[in-house]
């Protein structure tokens, strides 16, 4: 088990899925959590209870985190609470069904917009912090589709992409300050966004590209999460862990 004891984490889209585990594990690990929340203020507010029964400290904060002043008031908040961010994951994200031929602008934007300006803002405001502390770690979930694209999933595809880019450029550009980026690109995944997909009629097709033959759980992604930040002033070994879970074959 990672030693998180005395650590702030804050992560994006933490309300269920992905998020949820991550939060759940870093808490066990000792981390205080600020879990981060579009629409479902009730679901968020049950991972803050589950947060606190294992003996940390945890916030809901309500952002849209393709919106920049939304972001930089729940890291303010954050801040004001805990008096620090040491992890930042970026997790939030959305994946539509996207034909080229049938794409409409408005889509298209959101997708960008949550998936490419979602991850940039949170960084944006975390760093200054991440800086005056000394330390820092950021995780990006990105997805094997941004390595190997997905038909009819363009947008996502290009957005995750755009994520792991992110991810080696800052990590060479932060890794003077101590602050290390790192990137976790799982493929399928069964969350609420997902489960539609893999109980349609491709759902057999998805699956039958895994050599597993399944998808994984959320909490077993969560485990291919980088440890803490450390505070010495080492450069960082790498700026880029793009992993899949070990059902994917593509990475």
């Amino acid at each position: 088990m990672i030693n998180m004891k005395d650590k702030v984490t804050l992560i994006t889209g933490a309300s269920r899925g992905i998020g949820r585990a991550i939060a759940l594990l870093f808490a066990r690990a000792g981390s205080d959590i600020v879990v981060n929340y579009h629409s479902n203020e009730t679901a968020a507010l049950e991972v803050v209870e589950e947060v606190e029964k294992t003996g940390v400290s945890a916030m809901a904060a309500r952002a849209d985190v393709a919106d920049r002043e939304q972001v930089e008031k729940m890291v303010a908040d954050a801040i004001s609470r805990f008096g620090r961010i040491d992890v930042l994951v970026n997790n939030a994200g959305i994946w539509e069904h996207n034909p080229i031929d049938n794409m409409s602008e408005s889509r298209l934007r959101v997708t960008i917009e949550t998936n490419i300006y979602g991850t940039y803002y949170p960084i944006m405001a975390v760093v200054p912090q991440m800086k005056k502390q000394g330390s820092g770690a950021i995780v990006n979930i990105s997805s094997t589709a941004g390595q190997r694209g997905e038909a009819f999933h363009s947008p996502y595809a290009t957005s995750k992409g755009a994520v792991i880019a992110l991810t080696k450029s800052l990590g060479a550009e932060l890794a003077a300050d101590n602050i290390r980026v790192n990137c976790v690109a799982p493929g399928w995944v069964v969350t609420d966004m997902s489960r539609a997909a893999l109980n349609s009629d491709m759902g057999e097709t998805y699956l039958s590209k895994i050599p597993l033959g399944r998808a994984a759980a959320p909490e077993e992604l969560s485990r291919f999460m980088p440890s803490a930040p450390r505070r010495s002033r080492r450069r960082p070994a790498s700026s880029l862990a793009a992993r899949a879970h070990a059902s994917r074959s593509s990475i």
